[in-house]
């Protein structure tokens, strides 16, 4: 992982997201105070429908992404559930980082591990569009990107992002920049 290895990535993310591992859908209930939540489509449109629409998806995608990461290196951390323990075979471009036992059951037919590759790269425009699209259309999900301190996360969804930031006033000011990509959720869902 470029330098990285396994157990400082873990430590990195312990000094940060302690109270959750670094399963996406787990982290907005305890890091509300620094989460924020934009819709990828106006209206909240959950899925695009043409080349036109993937533009705007991707433009809103990237936009928060160079905000948070211009000019640094980033983790693109993406997951693959399994029923069993063992490691899928490697990614191409990714290395295994750990692996958890998300769904634990005394019968081994419903227990699920979540096993975690990242891969570090420089951070530029448009460099993960191909995963954001599948993101887009729910072909992969559970996708991370953060920088290399872990101290901000973006996770893109099928509909849009949920992005953690350093700080509550740092949500507020990303929140306020990006306001009409917000929901009308009263819970910002």
């Amino acid at each position: 992982m470029s330098g990285i290895e396994p157990a400082e990535l873990t430590e990195l993310w312990q000094r940060r997201w302690a109270d959750r591992p670094p399963v996406a859908h787990e982290l907005r209930g305890p890091y509300r105070d620094v989460w924020v939540r934009f819709h990828s489509l106006p209206g909240s449109k959950r899925y695009a429908e043409g080349e036109e629409e993937y533009a705007v998806l991707l433009d809103r995608y990237n936009t928060v992404l160079d905000e948070l990461f211009a000019c640094t290196d980033v983790y693109v951390i993406t997951p693959e559930w399994t029923p069993a323990p063992d490691v899928p075979s490697h990614r191409r471009g990714a290395d295994h980082w750990r692996s958890l036992l998300v769904q634990d059951d005394p019968d081994p037919d419903f227990r699920t591990y979540c096993h975690l590759f990242a891969v570090r790269r420089p951070w530029r425009r448009g460099c993960i569009d191909d995963l954001l699209r599948d993101v887009a259309d729910d072909r992969t999900a559970g996708v991370l990107i953060t920088d290399t301190r872990m101290l901000r996360i973006h996770h893109p969804y099928d509909g849009g992002a949920d992005v953690f930031l350093g700080s509550p006033e740092e949500r507020d000011r990303m929140r306020d920049r990006h306001a009409d990509w917000l929901s009308g959720h009263p819970a910002g869902l």
